[in-house]
């Protein structure tokens, strides 16, 4: 099976300092009544079931074509990808915290399928967590949320559920703009009406090329000449970015810390500004990132710009693998009122996806290797931390469960996500939506961010002043 160019681009720039991996911390509570050996029923449970379901038994081989080796059962390993610990007592969000920076810091074996789960127990009162770590190559955040959405049950009375390495992909890639019901029949045209057909697809597939390549070639003009002559200072440009305590050049060991919110909460505050949930939760980042580069005098002139990633997978699509491009946004951490700084957020973000909005769909792919080329080369060359940053931070929002879900009745808390750094970003803010809370894992370099824990404190604080603000601005305006 070939590696894509999108997938095999995760591979070629992964380095001992930046694992390209991305991962899961899913925070659970017993079923009332359960036994105090339910952890250790669980992993055995689980650790009885060795099939493999794809993507879980793919092992990448870069040379001499990139291909992924599918291996049988007897060929993976599973008590090195399943892992079970547990915390020193007493267990607690801190304890978890830094296992879990731990587990995150280190790369997956690449002689191996590029994946590792951990169940986590002693964070007390019987509670514990599981810690899903998968390589960026076998998939997307959009991907991954949604296997793991249909791997844990949502039914709190199911048992006996296989764990999420013997359910995998429950379908192969969906080709994009192909259909989503079942497939057709094999054709029975002869092969005279096979051959007339030829040329007629041949045009249409010079048509969608003719519209894709327009497309194109309007977006690369308007990039250019807004780098060229800036006139709107919401346009966010790649490698415009100010330097930054964020955009050096980081080593393998990482930092995690999370926060959540009620997501009714960040809804009627999107409401009342006229914004977007996603314009609210950069609000939260840029407030965050304001407040502390100023307290270590470190706040740029210019405002921050974030990267933010985008999906572009179909609904129906349930494989595995990358379907993402990106767009820019500015934070306007050059603004000092909350409110005033969310509108300028707001209008750089509606700038932004007005631009993706007019490139056809099949053009996607061309555009997502486009834009991201010269940032690829700066990293595989080493420039990476040492050149104008491309972006200062990378924001990612991925749609989760809307119900709960349960691993053998245990209840799932929180979903939180951990994601990747490379030379040149130090931090990645990843927000997964997940049955009415909004659970937000900051991922970051320990050594360049040794006070990572302070940029959660404040986006939290960053909220209420942004609600405060918004609401004093709509007061002074008035009925």
């Amino acid at each position: 099976m070939r590696i894509t160019p999108m997938d095999l681009n995760w591979l070629l720039l992964e380095r001992a300092e930046s694992p390209a991996h991305v991962a899961c911390l899913a925070e659970c509570t017993p079923p009332d009544g359960a036994l105090a050996t339910f952890v250790a029923d669980l992993v055995a449970g689980w650790r009885a079931q060795a099939t493999f379901a794809e993507p879980f038994n793919r092992r990448p081989r870069l040379l001499p074509v990139p291909t992924w080796d599918v291996l049988d059962d007897d060929e993976v390993d599973l008590d090195y990808h399943f892992r079970h610990s547990a915390l020193p007592a007493p267990g607690g969000e801190r304890e978890l915290g830094i296992l879990v920076s731990r587990l995150h810091s280190h790369p997956l074996d690449r002689r191996r399928p590029l994946w590792e789960l951990h169940i986590i127990e002693g964070l007390g009162d019987g509670r514990f967590a599981m810690y899903l770590k998968v390589h960026h190559s076998l998939m997307d955040g959009v991907a991954g949320i949604r296997m793991l959405g249909r791997a844990l049950s949502s039914d709190p009375h199911a048992r006996d559920r296989p764990p999420i390495w013997a359910l995998g992909s429950s379908a192969p890639r969906v080709a994009e703009g192909a259909p989503t019901v079942d497939a057709a029949p094999p054709s029975k045209a002869t092969p005279v009406r096979r051959a007339l057909a030829t040329p007629v697809r041949s045009a249409q597939g010079l048509r969608r090329a003719a519209v894709s390549g327009r497309g194109l070639a309007r977006i690369s003009t308007t990039q250019s000449l807004h780098a060229l002559r800036p006139r709107n200072r919401d346009v966010a440009i790649p490698f415009r970015a100010p330097m930054s305590p964020l955009n050096g050049c980081i080593h393998g060991p990482r930092r995690f810390a999370t926060q959540h919110y009620s997501l009714e909460r960040v809804k009627a505050l999107s409401k009342e500004a006229g914004v977007t949930i996603n314009d609210v939760l950069l609000g939260l980042c840029s407030g965050a990132l304001r407040r502390y580069l100023s307290g270590i005098g470190e706040l740029p002139d210019r405002s921050l710009t974030a990267t933010l990633p985008v999906s572009v997978r179909l609904e129906n699509d349930e494989s595995g693998g990358n379907a993402i491009t990106f767009i820019h946004a500015r934070l306007a951490t050059d603004v000092e009122h909350p409110a005033q700084r969310l509108e300028r957020i707001a209008a750089s973000t509606r700038h932004a996806k007005s631009v993706l909005g007019r490139l056809p769909r099949g053009a996607m792919n061309a555009y997502t290797m486009m834009l991201m080329a010269p940032y690829m080369t700066q990293l595989a060359v080493g420039l990476g931390g040492r050149t104008t940053p491309m972006h200062n931070v990378v924001v990612s929002n991925v749609p989760g469960p809307r119900n709960p879900r349960y691993i053998e009745g245990a209840v799932v808390d929180q979903l939180y996500p951990l994601s990747v750094l490379f030379n040149g970003q130090a931090l990645n803010v990843t927000i997964i939506s997940y049955a009415g809370t909004l659970c937000i894992g900051f991922t970051g370099c320990r050594d360049s961010l040794p006070s990572m824990q302070r940029i959660a404190v404040f986006a939290g604080e960053a909220l209420a002043e942004l609600e405060q603000d918004v609401r004093a601005a709509a007061a002074s305006v008035g009925p």
